[in-house]
Parts: C-alpha cells; structure tokens; sequence
C-alpha cells in the first residue's frame, strides 16, 4: 500500500507549469480551474491532454461546453493561479479577460494560450484525463517569465534569452 501522504510529497517535487483552463457557462460567467497536470500529446493532430479532478465545479461545465482556453501561468500571475483554483462562483472577480474569437474567456498576461475544442475524455482514478484538439494558439509578442510549481510553492523561473 502506498502513503497518500508520502505519494503527495514524492510527486509534489516533481516541478511543473501552472495552467488555468476557462471556459464560459450558459449565462456568459467564466468558469475555470487551476491545474498542474497538463501536458503535450501529439502533433498530428495537435493534442493536449490536462487532468480535472471529479469533484471541481468546474469539470461538468467543461464537459458540457466542449471548448476551453488553457493558459500557460506566467510567474506574475498568482493571483490568478489562486483565484481559479478555489471553489465557488466569481472566480474572475477583478482579474482581467477577454473573450476570444472563437468563444474562449482569455485572461491577460499568459505566457501562452492553447484555444481547445474537447476531443475525448478518460477515466483516471479520481481525475478525468481531458484531452483538447488545438484550434488556436496566442502567444504575446514579448513573452513573460513562466510560473512554475514545485513542493506546494509557485514562484517564477527566470529570464530565458
């Protein structure tokens, strides 16, 4: 048997990006979650692949809507990070978005944005493993530190020339 606890510790050490994935619900409200489980899949066709938890609020609107924007952190962005992974309605509350061409609510100041349309869905244990087809990507001119979270701490890397 396996330590939750022990398990949590090993893999928290593990450092990775920090995405928050946005999606608008049927009265035009963004709705979203904050998550470290994201990854490439394939280049053709272009796939992501990011893993929800069953019991976020947000997962049934993501399900429901079928498209999504994933936007890669940038370290500036904590507040953000912080805000999308609580519980609860208003989780855009005094953060600043636009709503993109194809639909998607985008939040301002990513190091990227992967506009996706949900492609299939698998079980995971107590995660689904949602995989998005890419239709769109945004990436700023003058692109920002990424975020990165490790040990339970989310900090910025630095500069990359």
């Amino acid at each position: 048997m396996i330590d939750a606890t022990v398990y949590k510790n090993v893999l928290g050490s593990f450092p990775s990006g920090v995405t928050v994935i946005t999606t608008l619900d049927d009265d035009g409200s963004v709705v979203g979650l904050t998550a470290s489980a994201f990854s490439s899949l394939s280049m053709a066709p272009p796939l992501v692949l990011f893993c929800p938890n069953y019991t976020s609020d947000s997962y049934p609107v993501l399900i429901k809507q079928k498209r999504f924007a994933i936007h890669l952190l940038s370290g500036e962005q904590q507040a953000e990070a912080y805000a999308f992974a609580k519980k609860g309605k208003d989780k855009a509350s005094g953060i600043e978005w636009t709503l993109s061409e194809l639909g998607n609510p985008i939040l301002a100041g990513a190091t990227a944005v992967i506009e996706c349309e949900l492609w299939r869905e698998y079980e995971g244990g107590d995660h689904a493993i949602m995989v998005g087809k890419v239709h769109n990507l945004i990436v700023p001119a003058e692109a920002p530190r990424p975020m990165v979270y490790c040990r339970g701490k989310m900090a910025s890397l630095p500069a990359f020339a």
